[in-house]
């Protein structure tokens, strides 16, 4: 019976890997004879040329085809152009359009146009309406498409097919009007300062593994540094508590310190700081609340000067009834109480608060700021990335009041490490990096003497990238535009929400690995993941020139 049962099910999945296999077109050789970029139709692709506009998602039945990039303006308008094609035989290009009008207006020269869709919404692109998908029935030679001025409505060119019938199925995807565009790495025009080399196609801590007893929600946030050929972790436990719901895992948290030789085999050294878990008694930020019930992202730095490890975490009050329950964050500061670089595991004592909730805080800052706080060194003076959560938009929304969907940062400075640290009011809050999602950045340096910054890129369900990012800056205090890096293209996506990177540790020959926080759906212990890239130095000195 058991190898009935095994036969069947080899049969079945047999059954289903052909089904998927057949549901794609097949591709027809072409060639474009103008300026036009050919490209795969493939997730992420940027299917404009002069745009960070990119596929967010896409019907299987045109995966593996080649389309090619269209030209459009500087408000993303398609620009007349033609473009010639050789076909090498007869067959269908495939052409996405936001509607018929915009499909007829357009001048396929020999080509029969159906207009009724061969596919609906099948295609979502960022900041662009849903997509049909029509065929353009050519037969072999050489043949050109004319798009005029000022068409109304956006179309791509998704591939050619020897497919002549067609399903009209309707794949369902949602708009992407409300996607911003964004720039994803090794899909974009702009060349790609990193490329996925390697990593882990699971999770690299995980729940039930060695270290995670008594962890209830997994990890988020925290750094990791490598000193000699040892990995030190500093994550974000969100340890709960038994018996209580997963909401209370982001409450009730501590500081782990784990270790690894090779960042992805993990071995939990100890508890640095443990939250108490309580919430508020009063939704203003009284005294009488616990002004450390839950604690998050520890950031280890060598103090040079003191010749110990400084550390700096995030603690909140937490309210049970106001969003966010993490409220009037406040930046401690803390020092290993063993001298020189063996101390980084601790123990550590607390040398009091670096920054918090007051009357020099801005309304960007928000309920939840001060959210994060990562110091670095540029020349003699000390800057640190400060963030913020639900802003106001008045003084008046204190302490209900913020919009939930913005996560800002900004600089303060110090003249040391130790601090204190004083908003930078002037250009707070940094939409240069994003517009309004930017957590959790951890700074270091390349080795042409760049400053890096990788952060969360923000979840899907917010209309957010859902990827890592990293922004750049030669003064520290100006960032540029943040660039996305896929990770899922070149390791299987175990995550629905990809969360926040611990870190880029450099380890020769241009190579960096990143150890990052995940969540997926499925289960309510958040994992940890582990990637490597390769950085390209011409690309990072062509950035340079431009910055």
């Amino acid at each position: 019976m058991k190898v009935l049962k095994y036969i069947l099910s080899v049969v079945a999945t047999a059954t289903l890997l052909a089904a998927s296999a057949s549901s794609h077109y097949k591709a027809a050789p072409y060639k474009v004879l103008s300026k036009s970029q050919q490209q795969p139709t493939v997730l992420y692709t940027n299917p404009f040329s002069g745009s960070d506009q990119s596929v967010l998602e896409i019907a299987v039945e045109l995966e593996g085809l080649t389309g090619f990039r269209l030209a459009v303006d500087e408000k993303g308008a398609i620009k007349a152009q033609q473009v010639d094609l050789q076909f090498s035989r007869s067959g269908n290009l495939l052409v996405a359009a936001t509607s018929p009008e915009a499909l007829e207006a357009i001048d396929f020269g020999k080509g029969r146009v159906n207009t009724t869709p061969v596919l609906k919404n099948a295609l979502r692109i960022t900041e662009v309406a849903p997509m049909n998908i029509y065929a353009v029935r050519y037969t072999a030679g050489k043949q050109s498409v004319v798009i005029p001025e000022g068409l109304k409505g956006h179309v791509a060119m998704v591939g050619y097919t020897s497919v002549t019938k067609f399903s009209g199925r309707d794949a369902a995807f949602a708009t992407g009007e409300d996607y911003p565009a964004f720039v994803i790495e090794g899909f974009s025009e702009k060349p790609a300062l990193f490329t996925i080399i390697g990593g882990q196609d699971d999770p690299v801590v995980n729940e039930g593994m060695p270290g995670t007893e008594g962890i209830q929600g997994g990890f988020e946030g925290g750094q990791m540094i490598k000193l000699g050929d040892t990995y030190h972790m500093f994550p974000t436990e969100r340890a709960g508590e038994e018996g209580m719901p997963a909401y209370y895992d982001r409450i009730k948290t501590r500081i782990g310190h784990w270790t690894s030789k090779d960042a992805i085999h993990w071995e939990r050294q100890s508890t640095l700081y443990q939250s108490s878990g309580k919430y508020a008694v009063s939704h203003y930020d009284h005294p009488m609340n616990d002004r450390r019930a839950a604690i998050w992202s520890y950031m280890p730095i060598f103090n040079k000067e003191k010749n110990r490890w400084q550390g700096h975490y995030l603690a909140y009050t937490c309210d049970f009834d106001v969003a966010p329950n993490h409220s009037f964050g406040r930046i401690w500061r803390c020092e290993s109480v063993v001298e020189g670089i063996e101390g980084i595991g601790g123990p550590y004592r607390d040398c009091g608060i670096v920054i918090e909730p007051g009357l020099d805080s801005q309304l960007w800052e928000g309920r939840q700021g001060v959210a994060s706080f990562f110091p670095y060194q540029v020349g003699e003076k000390w800057y640190g990335f400060i963030s913020g959560a639900y802003p106001y938009e008045t003084k008046a929304d204190y302490p209900f009041g913020g919009k939930p969907t913005k996560w800002y940062v900004g600089l303060a400075e110090a003249d040391n490490l130790e601090g204190p640290f004083t908003r930078m009011k002037e250009i707070n809050p940094i939409t240069s990096i994003h517009p309004r999602f930017v957590e959790n950045p951890i700074v270091s340096q390349l080795p042409n003497g760049l400053y890096i910054a990788v952060f969360d890129g923000g979840p899907e369900w917010l209309k957010l990238p859902n990827m890592i990012a990293y922004t750049l800056s030669k003064d520290g205090v100006n960032w540029s535009e943040a660039h996305y890096i896929p990770i899922d293209t070149k390791v299987k996506k175990w995550w629905h929400t990809m969360r926040t990177p611990l870190g880029l540790i450099p380890e020769g020959d241009n190579v960096y690995t990143i150890v990052y926080a995940a969540i997926n759906n499925d289960m309510r212990f958040h994992p940890m993941g582990m990637v490597q890239v390769k950085l390209n130095p011409e690309v990072l000195e062509a950035i340079a020139a431009k910055l």
